[in-house]
């Protein structure tokens, strides 16, 4: 697979912003907790009915056969 030139642009502004932020690492964790924390509340809130509990039934088995 052939990266292109917007892709390196990324990595490179990607290392820059950690180069000059130090707190870049907690901020990065703040954000993924909160999206897993957003997906969670998603679920729950699917699970309260029958065609979310359906939905997610279906989802868990795509997720085994991968």
């Amino acid at each position: 697979m052939t990266r292109d030139k917007s892709h390196m642009e990324q990595v490179e502004r990607w290392a820059e912003y950690v180069k000059n932020n130090p707190d870049w690492k907690k901020k990065h964790t703040e954000f993924i907790n909160a999206q897993i924390e957003i997906a969670n509340r998603f679920y729950k809130n699917l699970a309260k009915t029958p065609e979310g509990r359906e939905k997610i039934k279906e989802l868990r088995e795509l997720k085994m056969k991968n």
